[in-house]
């Protein structure tokens, strides 16, 4: 049986973790980031993990294909929506 090659990436705010597994056909988006090691890193809670395929969200048994690239998704510190309204009273307290 042939394998299929994935990149898995980790990007922390500071430091970017990539490496490249091979799995077997059919392997799910779990399996390729257990090959790559990167569930050792501390703070990394296997449990709670989200995963995604090119910057969309994935679940985590989802079927992985030759060339894809798998991420592990950190938590947002700060909601989109609240995010915007920072910047929003920020720029009207600006313009005072």
């Amino acid at each position: 049986m042939a394998g299929v090659r994935v990149e898995v990436v980790l990007a922390l705010a500071c430091e970017q973790h990539v490496r490249l597994v091979e799995v077997e056909e059919g392997a799910c988006a779990l399996a390729a980031v257990e090959a790559s090691g990167l569930l050792a890193r501390p703070g990394l809670d296997p449990a709670s993990l989200r995963l995604g395929r090119f910057g969309r969200e994935i679940a985590r048994d989802a079927r992985v294909s030759d060339g894809d690239r798998i991420e592990i998704l950190r938590p947002l510190v700060i909601g989109p929506m609240e995010a915007r309204r920072l910047r929003a009273r920020k720029g009207a307290r600006s313009r005072r």
